[in-house]
């Protein structure tokens, strides 16, 4: 899923992954809009952000 960048932080997004295209300094994330998958998880160490994208 690859989404523009925004030029300020996504106020509902808290982030710390710093190796994405998204992250902002300070832990927010720049992307417009997050997907978090999979479909069935049942534990938060079974999700992953659908969104991340290498920077």
């Amino acid at each position: 899923m690859t989404v523009q960048k925004m030029d300020h932080p996504n106020d509902g997004v808290k982030c710390s992954v710093d190796t994405c295209y998204y992250y902002m300094n300070g832990d927010f994330c720049t992307a417009p809009r997050i997907h978090v998958g999979p479909h069935g998880a049942s534990t938060a160490e079974q999700t992953d952000c659908n969104t991340f994208r290498r920077k």
